[in-house]
């Protein structure tokens, strides 16, 4: 007996050490990391042009091409690719990103790079598990750790809004999210994308494949979504009101869309039955062939992509009809407040002390990882609004730089902007041309948004150009406006 338990304690001690033990099978010559330098969006100093150092993971998926995600990647300055763990890192450049499917394809022109990485395989479907393993580079060495499958749902990605299929994952491992691979049996299942807790998103290698493939075909038109609103259609007295009998199903129509043609979208009080053939049930889910029941939203990429046309067929009044509905493209230039901006550095606008950005979602990321719960709710709110008034995006005072021009108004921040001088404000382009010329009495005439304690603001117009000067030189600013 004593004979036996000395031989179970050596042979679990031994089975902890493998477990412990760097993964060699065969990943190592497939994975490499990725370190990517970025300019980060100072939200109150918003002339300051810091910069943030990540590393994150790729996998070689071609001749001198490497996948990965591409969060970080729109606003790089330097990227650099380094195999095996360690060593030599070489200069890369991003080939391709998008933000909607949060995916990227970076190369190096240096030759000593790619010997001895081969390409790995993205999985053509992708299983319900039970188990996966988890793949990446840690502290120099390869990790492969086992996943539990959780499920498949739809949602928005890390970086954009359009809805598309994505993986569940639980893992009892911290610190995930940074494009590491799921695999099974040698193939690719999908890049890590965020973590919460023991759950972790993930991009599964079926959606890969199809935006890679039409990529590459030149026939990718982005990723599009259902511009209108809709709310399940599990309350039989709701659908009978509206004309419908039966059990209940569908998608009861509460706000249309951009396009209001009825015979081209649908509009309220539309009850959406199927799409694309797939019939809608009471909790708003069509059964998907590969992946189960999932939320009608992916339906709009499950096939198509931007600017494709999806049946759709619904119940209005007393009679069914189809419509062929347009997939609108996901633009966050379309969203009152805009969930991402790339391509330009930081915005802003200084007037007499008086600094004014856009309202965006990078600004109200300022607030943490946390913003949902510390950002200002009054300018939360303006994120569930849609563009009115032929104002389709909005500016707000974010702070006050102390000068003797404004006087009294130092504490006045966080307040959106609505007129000035009589104008209607929609950009800092528009508050540059309101600023020309003065409002009766020789002052600048600042008006806020209903609902804020401060409802207008008064600068001597006189003075304005020249406390503008001072403030710049005083706080040290490149300049009094950058747009």
């Amino acid at each position: 007996m004593k004979l036996f338990r000395l031989l179970f304690r050596v042979a679990m001690l031994g089975l902890a050490s493998a477990a412990a033990l760097p993964a060699q099978s065969g990943w190592e010559h497939s994975l490499v990391s990725i370190e990517v330098t970025s300019k980060v969006y100072d939200a109150f100093q918003p002339w300051n042009d810091p910069t943030r150092a990540v590393r994150k993971h790729g996998v070689v998926i071609g001749p001198g091409e490497v996948l990965t995600t591409a969060q970080y990647l729109p606003t790089h300055t330097l990227v650099r690719l380094q195999k095996g763990g360690r060593g030599r890192w070489y200069d890369a450049r991003v080939t391709w990103w998008d933000a909607q499917s949060n995916l990227a394809l970076l190369t190096t022109e240096a030759p000593a790079f790619w010997d001895g990485l081969q390409p790995a395989a993205l999985a053509e479907t992708v299983s319900r598990g039970p188990d996966f393993e988890l793949i990446r580079w840690r502290d120099g060495n390869l990790e492969e750790r086992r996943v539990e499958f959780g499920q498949f749902t739809v949602g928005e990605g890390v970086i954009g809004f359009a809805p598309h299929v994505q993986m569940e994952v639980a893992a009892d491992l911290s610190g995930l999210g940074w494009a590491e691979l799921i695999v099974r049996e040698g193939r690719v299942l999908g890049l890590t994308t965020h973590s919460n807790g023991r759950v972790c998103g993930v991009l599964p290698a079926t959606f890969i494949r199809r935006v890679l493939a039409a990529h590459r075909a030149g026939t990718f038109t982005g990723l599009g979504y259902f511009d209108f609103t809709w709310q399940p259609g599990g309350n039989p007295e709701l659908l009978k009101e509206l004309g419908l009998d039966g059990p209940p199903r569908g998608g009861v129509v509460n706000r249309a869309g951009h396009v209001t043609d009825p015979d081209k979208a649908p509009q309220p009080r539309d009850i959406l039955l199927a799409v694309d053939g797939f019939d809608i049930d009471s909790e708003g889910d069509y059964l998907d062939p590969d992946f189960g029941h999932l939320m009608l939203e992916n339906l709009a990429n499950r096939a198509h992509f931007a600017g494709d046309t999806v049946k759709l067929r619904l119940r209005r009044g007393p009679e069914e009809r189809t419509i062929d509905y347009v997939v609108p493209v996901a633009r966050f230039a379309d969203e009152l407040v805009p969930r991402e901006v790339f391509g330009a550095p930081p915005v802003y606008l200084v007037a007499g002390g008086l600094v004014f950005q856009p309202l965006t979602q990078p600004f109200l990321r300022g607030w943490g990882d946390e913003w949902r719960k510390h950002a200002p709710f009054r300018l939360q709110y303006y994120q569930y609004a849609d563009a009115h008034d032929r104002r389709d995006s909005l500016v707000v005072l974010t702070g006050v730089l102390p000068d003797e021009i404004n006087l009294g108004y130092e504490d006045a921040d966080l307040i959106v902007l609505d007129r000035v001088n009589g104008r209607m404000i929609a950009t800092l382009a528009d508050l540059a041309e309101a600023l020309k010329t003065a409002s009766p009495g020789g002052v600048h005439r600042f008006e806020f948004m209903p609902g804020h304690n401060l409802q207008r603001l008064l600068l001597d117009a006189a003075t304005l150009d020249e406390a503008t000067r001072r403030v710049v030189e005083h706080y040290g600013l490149p300049a009094a406006a950058r747009f």
